[in-house]
């Protein structure tokens, strides 16, 4: 069964109409999707790329890879690294993807799994934008089909009156869907992925007709392992996927180079001056995330109370951004204690009766003793006050 055209597909880079201003272009949106913002990369892995590629890739899996994690290609372009963290990691993803098993992207808040999600999307089929955001609310219609009503009152069920999900236009294409926060879905709606993912085929029976997958049809999802017993996967559904968890940086070096390269990238999308030297205040807020998130302090001497938050890395780069919005346009343009003690205390009391507790321990014990925090204490304790 044919799926409907659509008008302008998302993440095409066609202008689109915005109303009442003039169209809009990819270079004017706060963020571009990935295969626009790093068309480049893109472009320079596949005019170098010799490897086999399976049906419908725009890369290799050794070239997905390298996108993923980094390199110098042999022209001497320069590809990012999008995740940091195990390359074993991102081989066992990319490899599932070659197969006919989806992969589900596992792990705490703040693990990078929707930016991997997108990543891999993008480099598998040059498209990420076909996503399901998976909420309590998420309905049926928007991993299988809906109907446009107008349509379906005046002429019936028909092909012209289907609106296609984004994972039926994805087993159509042969392409990469994506569900973000899995675990959010209701259960009786996670199920109708079984038979997507297990025979490749979506029935439509008010057509008697189906969907099958084209070769190069797979799907990625992510979900919290903070959000188990939300809405758990049925053992069916879990059958389906390849589970690859994604952990915290290992060391507090990579996630230290982690902040700094994301702030460096929104930095720039949100027209901000660039860092002259914040390393120092990011090696601080990573390590007050890190000491708190692992109850004790880095060289092992103190034990502190854990917040309830996750104090994730994600947190840690909205931290520092913010503290950089604050030293652009209320400072000297350079980041300082000051800068990031209030995002600090948001990210770190969120039970204002338990979290307040934890957090004044934690400056007192731990942070008034320490060597050259002197100013961060101060700051801290003005805006805890």
């Amino acid at each position: 069964m044919p799926v409907p055209e659509t008008i302008a597909k998302p993440g095409s880079g066609v202008e689109t109409d915005t109303g009442p201003g003039r169209p809009q272009t990819a270079t004017e949106v706060l963020r571009p999707h990935a295969e626009h913002a790093f068309a480049h990369e893109l472009a320079a892995l596949a005019a170098a790329d010799d490897r086999p590629r399976p049906a419908r890739w725009r890369l290799s899996p050794w070239a997905v890879a390298t996108y993923l994690l980094g390199g110098t290609l042999p022209d001497g372009t320069v590809v990012t690294p999008k995740y940091v963290g195990p390359r074993r990691i991102v081989e066992v993803a990319v490899t599932t993807l070659a197969t006919d098993r989806a992969l589900l992207l596992l792990g705490v808040p703040g693990t990078a799994k929707t930016w991997v999600s997108e990543h891999l999307a993008a480099a598998v089929s040059g498209d990420s934008t076909l996503l399901v955001q998976g909420t309590a609310g998420t309905p049926e219609e928007a991993i299988r089909y809906g109907w446009n009503y107008a349509r379906l009152l005046a002429h019936g069920p028909s092909g012209d009156a289907l609106v296609p999900s984004p994972v039926m236009r994805a087993m159509s294409q042969g392409m990469t869907a994506r569900v973000e926060e899995l675990t959010r879905i209701p259960a009786d709606v996670q199920d109708t992925l079984i038979t997507i993912l297990s025979e490749k085929t979506l029935p439509v029976p008010e057509l008697g007709q189906e969907v099958q997958a084209v070769p190069g049809f797979n799907l990625i999802a992510t979900a919290n392992d903070r959000d188990r017993g939300v809405n758990e996967l049925s053992s069916a559904l879990r059958r389906r996927f390849n589970t690859v968890v994604l952990p915290l940086p290992a060391t507090p070096e990579a996630e230290v180079d982690i902040v700094a390269r994301r702030v460096e990238q929104l930095g720039r999308s949100l027209e901000l001056p660039a860092l002259p030297d914040g390393v120092d205040e990011i090696r601080r807020v990573v390590t007050v995330f890190r000491e708190l998130r692992d109850g004790i302090t880095t060289d092992g001497r103190t034990r502190v109370k854990s917040p309830s938050g996750t104090l994730s890395t994600a947190e840690a780069i909205s931290v520092v951004t913010g503290g950089l919005a604050l030293a652009a346009h209320f400072g000297d343009g350079v980041l300082r204690p000051a800068d990031v003690a209030a995002g600090i205390l948001g990210a770190v009391v969120r039970d204002p009766a338990a979290d307040r507790v934890a957090w004044q321990e934690y400056l007192e014990t731990v942070v008034r003793e320490r060597d050259g925090w002197k100013d961060f204490y101060r700051a801290c304790r003005e805006v805890s006050a």
